[in-house]
């Protein structure tokens, strides 16, 4: 997951859609007829040869010639088809920002020439895609030259033996007759090198993508356990934001992280989920390194209620069920009671059978929420991983989530993410966050008495709640 979260939207949508589309054009089209366009005039000139060696070679004499200019032009062409790449790549991600971002847009009146950021990348494209054409151009129209300058090699050649009494018009005509054909397909095949060589780039960067790493990971992951890190650090690029991080969460109970915003939370959840290996140290699940563990066995064992929900473009009944696949209708039900949900189901034109728009748009904040809760319930899972899963609701929803979110975490190992202290003020562990460090670690109880970090953000809450505009 880390791996696809820090890569360019733009790229990754363009390696998906775009590249596997060329490389599919490249192979089952160009590839062929490149391969004719080779065997043809070899078979032409290791026949013709035969018949008059001196008329074969004069016919294909400027064909090496024209190879060696196609040689040299396929450096130039890496260099200008990496940058047409990358121009593409950066306008499909300007292009997918501005659509995202079109509300903020509106209103702040950055609308039309005024975002400038589409704009110019629209504009890098339009340059990068001229001067490939410009500069490549005339490297393939020489090329076609010298091929077609053989045919006229070819016709003075065969005149000047034909005066001489060396070469008989029967032979001379059937020259003419295979010249007029053979240099066709050398033609097209120059014409599409270009563009299979372009496409050869496609290739090599699904190629990349395929020789990624794989997760790796052999032993079946336990039932339940405690999850410890042990001298933990990791960086998002060459920025460290945890280190030497040691704590264990214990089976069974429900540990809070708290602290400011960028001081390593969401890390922590991301590296107990194993959606990232850590650059140092280890985690470790019920004494196993994660790392060890396979991951769809590690995945299976663990259910996450985040705070931006993702819906997918289906049915509510399915939407639940991504829980557990094979989940009766009881079962979903039963589901959406406990998150609090059934009852607002209900209420909508089809029930369990409305279609959910894409990413959950025709559905409440706080409904999306609860779904994903019964999602989260179905599939059962030991170990809870809540991200600050209340934190964008108004009162009325958020009183409905956290019954749903108790009903979830009974019984269970549960990691919740908290900025508003009083959702977990009964935690049996807090820990807190620091700019990657853990400052502190205790039950409320115990924090409030060392009066350090906690206490000031507790207080800090307390003075606020009673403001007013």
């Amino acid at each position: 997951m880390g791996f696809l979260s820090k890569r360019d939207p733009g790229d990754l949508s363009s390696m998906l859609v775009t590249d596997f589309m060329m490389a599919e054009t490249g192979i089952s089209h160009h590839l062929p007829q490149l391969m004719g366009a080779v065997v043809m005039p070899v078979l032409a000139f290791a026949s013709l040869v035969w018949i008059d060696w001196r008329m074969a070679i004069s016919m294909f004499a400027a064909l090496p010639l024209a190879m060696l200019v196609l040689w040299v032009s396929t450096s130039v062409q890496r260099k200008l088809s990496g940058k047409q790449i990358q121009a593409k790549i950066n306008a499909g991600s300007r292009l997918e920002e501005y659509l995202q971002g079109i509300r903020v847009m509106k209103a702040y009146n950055l609308l039309g020439d005024r975002f400038v950021r589409l704009r110019d990348a629209f504009a890098q494209l339009r340059r990068t895609c001229i001067w490939q054409e410009a500069l490549l151009g005339p490297f393939v129209l020489f090329s076609i030259t010298l091929v077609r300058a053989g045919l006229t090699m070819m016709v003075l050649c065969g005149t000047y033996l034909l005066l001489g009494g060396k070469l008989s018009l029967l032979v001379f005509v059937l020259f003419l007759i295979v010249g007029s054909r053979v240099f066709d397909p050398l033609t097209s095949a120059l014409t599409n090198f270009t563009e299979f060589r372009y496409f050869s780039i496609a290739g090599e960067r699904i190629l990349s993508l395929m020789n990624e790493p794989k997760m790796k990971g052999e032993r079946q992951s336990p039932m339940a356990g405690n999850i410890r890190s042990e001298h933990v650090s990791f960086a998002y690029h060459d920025k460290e934001v945890l280190h030497d991080i040691t704590i264990t969460l214990p089976k069974d109970s429900l540990t809070a992280l708290v602290g400011l915003s960028g001081s390593g939370k969401s890390t922590i959840m991301k590296l107990c989920a194993r959606f990232y290996d850590p650059q140092k140290g280890r985690v470790l699940f019920n004494g196993i390194p994660m790392n060890e563990i396979n991951p769809e066995s590690l995945m299976s064992r663990i259910s996450m209620v985040f705070q931006d929900v993702y819906l997918f473009q289906d049915t509510i009944r399915n939407n639940i069920r991504f829980g557990k696949t094979n989940a009766t209708e009881d079962e979903i039900i039963a589901a959406a009671k406990k998150a609090c949900c059934h009852d607002f189901i209900m209420r909508l034109p089809k029930g369990y059978d409305t279609m959910v728009g894409e990413g959950g748009c025709t559905l409440s904040g706080g409904e999306k929420q609860r779904i994903s809760i019964a999602r989260a319930i179905l599939k059962d899972a030991q170990i809870i991983l809540l991200d600050e899963a209340t934190a964008s609701l108004d009162p009325e929803n958020e009183v409905e989530v956290q019954k749903a979110i108790d009903s979830l975490i009974k019984g269970r190992t549960v990691i919740a993410i908290a900025h508003r202290l009083k959702t977990i003020m009964n935690a049996d562990k807090i820990i807190v966050m620091d700019s990657g460090h853990i400052k502190e670690e205790g039950t409320h109880d115990e924090l409030m008495r060392q009066e350090g970090l906690y206490f000031h953000l507790w207080n800090t809450q307390e003075s606020i709640s009673g403001w007013k505009l």
